[in-house]
C-alpha cells in the first residue's frame, strides 16, 4: 500500500513539474533570453574588437581571412533561434519533471514528519524550503551570470563552489529543521521555529565570508544594467518554477491523500450528508 502511495506521488509530482516546467519557460523566454541575446551580442562586440586590434598591422585581406577562420571555427553546431526556443523549452520542461519525480519523493518522507501539515500545506512548505536552499542561498553568493562572460578558464572552478554551496545549504536546511523539532518540546513550536531559522542563516553567514568569491566570473565592462537583468530573470524563472510546483502538486497531493468520502461514511443516519 505505501508502496502503491509513493509510485502515485511519484508521477503526480512529475505531471506537476512538467506544468511548472511549461510556466518557468514562459518567464525565461519573455525575460530572460533578451539579457542572454544582450551578453552575446556584447561578447561578440568584444571578440571583434580584440580581432581588429590583434590584426591591425595586417593587410585588409588577410584581416578579413583570419576573420572568417577563426568564424568558422566558432560557429554553432545549433542555431541560436533553436537554442532559444526548442531547445530552452526542452532543457527547462526536463528540468522540471526530475524536479517534480526528487521532490515527490522528498515529500513522501517528509510528510508527518514535519507537523501536523495536511498535504497541500507539506507540500507547499516543502517547495519553499527546496527554493531557499537549492537554488536562493546559492544564488546569493555565486549569482548566475549569462553565458560566456566570465573567465573560461575557471568555469571548473566555479562550477565546484557553486555546487559545494547547494550541498552545504541543504545539509544546513536539513539540519534547521532538525534542531526546530527538537527544541519544539521546550521552546514550543514558533519559538523553536525562530532559533532554527536564526542558527540557518547564522552559519550561512560564516560560510559566505570564508568561502572563495568568483572574482572572475564576469570580464571587467560587461554592462551592469544587463548583468543585473539576466541575475533577476534567473531568479525570477526559478521562484516561478517552486511556486507553481508547490501549488500544483500540492493539489494534487491533497486530492490523492485526502480525498473526500461519500456514502455510508458521509451520511447520517437519516440519509443527510455530513460536511467534514
Amino acid at each position: 500500500m505505501y508502496a502503491s502511495t509513493v509510485r502515485s506521488l511519484l508521477v503526480r509530482g512529475m505531471l506537476a513539474g512538467l506544468i511548472a516546467g511549461l510556466f518557468a519557460f514562459a518567464v525565461a523566454y519573455t525575460v530572460g533570453e533578451p539579457a542572454v541575446d544582450g551578453s552575446i551580442a556584447v561578447e561578440e562586440a568584444q571578440a571583434a574588437q580584440e580581432a581588429h586590434a590583434g590584426h591591425g598591422g595586417a593587410a585588409p585581406a588577410e584581416a578579413d581571412e583570419a576573420s572568417g577562420d577563426a568564424a568558422g571555427e566558432e560557429e554553432e553546431l545549433v542555431s541560436r533561434p533553436v537554442q532559444s526556443t526548442a531547445g530552452l523549452a526542452t532543457g527547462v520542461l526536463v528540468y522540471g519533471v526530475a524536479l517534480g519525480g526528487m521532490a515527490s519523493l522528498a515529500f513522501s518522507f517528509v510528510l508527518g514528519r514535519v507537523g501536523r501539515f495536511s498535504p497541500r500545506a507539506t507540500a507547499a512548505l516543502m517547495a519553499a524550503a527546496a527554493f531557499t536552499t537549492v537554488y536562493l542561498v546559492p544564488f546569493l553568493k555565486y549569482p548566475a551570470t549569462p553565458p560566456a562572460v566570465g573567465n573560461p578558464d575557471t568555469i571548473g572552478k566555479r562550477t565546484t563552489l557553486f555546487f559545494l554551496m547547494i550541498l552545504l545549504s541543504v545539509l544546513l536546511g536539513i539540519a534547521a529543521v532538525i534542531i526546530g523539532r527538537r527544541l519544539a518540546p521546550r521552546m514550543g513550536n514558533w519559538n523553536a521555529t525562530l532559533a532554527a531559522g536564526a542558527g540557518f542563516i547564522a552559519v550561512v553567514a560564516v560560510a559566505f565570508v570564508f568561502l572563495p568569491a568568483n572574482d572572475d566570473a564576469v570580464k571587467p565592462g560587461f554592462p551592469a544594467a544587463l548583468l543585473w537583468e539576466f541575475r533577476v530573470a534567473s531568479l525570477a524563472v526559478q521562484a516561478v518554477l517552486w511556486t507553481v510546483f508547490g501549488v500544483v502538486f500540492g493539489v494534487l497531493a491533497q486530492r490523492l491523500l485526502a480525498p473526500r468520502t461519500v456514502g455510508a461514511e458521509a451520511t447520517s443516519g437519516q440519509g443527510s450528508p455530513v460536511l467534514g
